[in-house]
């Protein structure tokens, strides 16, 4: 079998890609140098990245904005992110085991109210949403928000891992009931574990997008003690660092990077999951 050939054709799709890598990339490049520069610079040479740099901006937008700074909104956004994804997790598995291993109407149903959950936004419910979880006091808090954000996401978790259930071989369930184990062991000791690869999945893309999420933060938890790093930094916007964009963008830098790290970590576990496959 002989070799490729290297064509014209193959040189256009790689200047191609190259340049749409260039544009992805453009917008993190101006933050980052936005973010080292001072605000004089910020002002005059914008894209140009700063010789020496300023990392002092970073300090100054963490401690600035006593009960709104940057450390109090992250701790926050921590929080409410790991508590969400844990919930979504435990409660989608479970939801996804039942609905991918009973057979009937009913199951399908549900299947088919989940794909609906998906595809409608959860923005036509955010009056009643306001109104019931007031009446609850779950707002302005960290719990009412997980709960939110656990009700919201909630569709698609179910709909990743009820997927990649129905790929699973019932080879090792049966073996375990033979053992006498019950429907929850059986789960725990034997589903549970192999469903690794989607739930890296679910973790991280449910957890870019609690960490992510500013309307909703914005609307539950503006002005309380359980803010966001998104609304935290929004507040900076209108408020100190309206006309300081270098401490602006400082602040935008540290939002992002602990998601960034994460997602770069867990990158091709999230491939993973979405193609893996247990063999018998």
């Amino acid at each position: 079998m002989g070799r490729a050939r290297y064509t014209r054709g193959t040189l256009l799709r790689e200047l191609l890609l190259i340049l749409v890598a260039i544009m992805y990339c453009l917008p993190f490049y101006v933050v980052v140098a936005i973010a080292f520069e001072t605000t004089a610079q910020a002002y005059k040479t914008p894209l140009s990245f700063p010789l020496p740099p300023h990392p002092g901006n970073f300090a100054t937008a963490w401690s600035t904005g006593g009960d709104s700074d940057l450390g109090h909104a992250m701790k926050s956004s921590l929080i409410i992110t790991v508590a969400s994804v844990a919930g979504l997790i435990l409660l989608g598995s479970l939801c996804a085991y039942t609905i991918a291993r009973r057979t009937g109407r009913l199951s399908n149903g549900l299947y088919i109210l989940v794909v609906v959950g998906i595809i409608l936004p959860g923005q036509l419910a955010i009056i009643p949403l306001y109104v019931g979880m007031n009446h609850l006091g779950l707002v302005g808090n960290h719990l009412g928000m997980i709960v939110l954000n656990v009700g919201l996401l909630m569709p698609l978790t179910i709909f990743l891992y009820t997927g990649f259930i129905r790929a699973l071989p019932r080879d090792y369930e049966e073996a375990a009931r033979v053992d006498g184990a019950g429907v929850f062991r059986t789960y725990a000791r034997v589903v549970f574990p192999l469903l690794w690869p989607v739930t890296v999945t679910v973790a991280v893309i449910q957890g870019i997008n609690i960490w992510n999420e500013f309307f909703l933060a914005l609307l539950f938890l503006s002005g309380s003690h359980a803010q966001t790093l998104t609304v935290a930094l929004y507040s900076y916007v209108n408020g100190e660092f309206s006309a300081q964009w270098n401490l602006l963008f400082a602040g935008v830098v540290i939002a992002i990077a602990p998601i960034l790290a994460v997602y770069v970590f867990a990158n091709r576990r999230v491939i993973d999951g979405f193609t893996a496959r247990v063999r018998g």
